[in-house]
């Protein structure tokens, strides 16, 4: 399995010009191979290096390997989408590979520069260092909010998935972001206070319209991105974490296109699309890979308003966000926590070799 470790550099004031200078020179090179890409109708990188290696060589001083990193950089990108001519940002990653960098022991290493190589220290915590050993291919060299960055991959082995005696439900939300099939919730309140105060400030900024308020509009945009990205981590370490003790496999639901499918108040648009689902679901099941916990996807359709007790569905069984009670039989409960047991119960029903509960699920109720 292939991880991605973000690793920052603490380069001094010389070599931040030298670097600065390097990504500037080597995304203009991106930028003028582009035009020839899109002029050329080809994103062949062998013919694309036979079209521009010399010119970009002489015009922006590369290296030989900086110049072929810059081609496959464009030949990429171009390929994603051949109607359009692909740009690139002055301070856009540069693509680094073992011929211009290399690693000097755990604290620092060496980069190619247009002013030669540089040794710059780096910072690693014990999660980067017991993984440093699995280095491969290429790195990329980003420019982040004033801060230089190497984002290496790394291969780390994958335990055997161990084999289920039961799931673990998870149903995913705004008001709790996780709730558990075990009737554990993670709440929102914090997370979604934060974008509501974070709104409230982009919009004054924006109104306000100095430079000193767009300054700091660019200073503060990423703060909220990596505080729910710490928040998914956590909430999926926690999951991951609970279904490898018990032996369970961990059972979501299949959210695709969630955002099309779904309609709410105008008020209430910017909170339901402001959530990374998808993020969470992918920080559990690369969690759950290395622990060797399986993880199944299950049809979403009605897990809040089917009753786990008698099997009735209907939509009047979830009165308000958090309450659930089935007109049918009177069963109650918190609407998060049952809609996750139904999740699990699915999973059982798709993968019967599990354990029992998929005796537990009432026909009706499986989809």
């Amino acid at each position: 399995m292939n991880l991605t470790l973000l690793i920052k550099l603490q380069p001094n004031s010389d070599q931040v010009q030298a670097l600065l200078l390097t990504m500037e020179r080597f995304n203009a090179a991106c930028n003028t191979i582009a035009a020839t890409a899109f002029r050329e109708h080809t994103a062949n990188k062998i013919r694309l290096q036979k079209l521009v290696y010399a010119e970009i060589r002489a015009t922006f001083g590369l290296s030989a390997q900086m110049t072929v990193r810059a081609i496959s950089k464009v030949a990429e990108a171009y390929k994603r989408d051949k109607t359009v001519q692909p740009t690139f940002r002055l301070h856009g990653a540069i693509v680094y590979d073992p011929r211009i960098l290399s690693w000097k022991g755990l604290d620092r290493v060496s980069i190619l520069t247009l002013d030669g190589r540089q040794i710059i220290p780096v910072v690693l915590d014990g999660y980067h260092q017991a993984r440093m050993d699995r280095i491969r291919g290429q790195a990329d060299l980003i420019y982040r909010d004033g801060t230089f960055y190497l984002a290496v991959v790394v291969d780390v082995p994958e335990p055997p998935l161990l084999q289920p005696d039961d799931w673990l439900g998870v149903d995913l939300g705004i008001v709790n972001i996780a709730a558990d099939s075990d009737g554990q919730t993670y709440s929102g309140g914090q997370v979604n206070g934060l974008r509501k105060r974070h709104a409230k400030l982009r919009q004054r900024l924006q109104k306000t319209g100095t430079k000193s308020a767009k300054r700091l509009l660019k200073k503060r945009r990423r703060k909220e991105q990596h505080f729910a990205a710490n928040e998914n981590h956590r909430i999926a370490k926690q999951l991951v974490t609970k279904a490898q003790d018990t032996r369970r496999g961990i059972a979501l639901e299949d959210l695709q296109g969630i955002r099309d499918r779904i309609t709410v108040r105008r008020a209430q648009r910017r909170r339901q699309h402001s959530w990374a689902f998808h993020q969470l679901r992918e920080f559990i099941v690369y969690k759950a890979k290395l622990a060797g916990v399986p993880v199944v996807l299950v049809d979403p359709r009605n897990t809040s308003r089917t009753c786990p007790h008698c099997g009735l569905i209907d939509k009047r069984n979830r009165p308000h966000q958090a309450s659930f009670r089935c007109i049918g039989c009177g069963f109650a409960g918190h609407a998060d926590t049952i809609a996750a047991g139904n999740i699990a119960r699915r999973a059982a029903v798709n993968r019967p070799d599990a354990g029992p509960a998929a005796e537990q699920v009432p026909a009706s109720s499986a989809l």
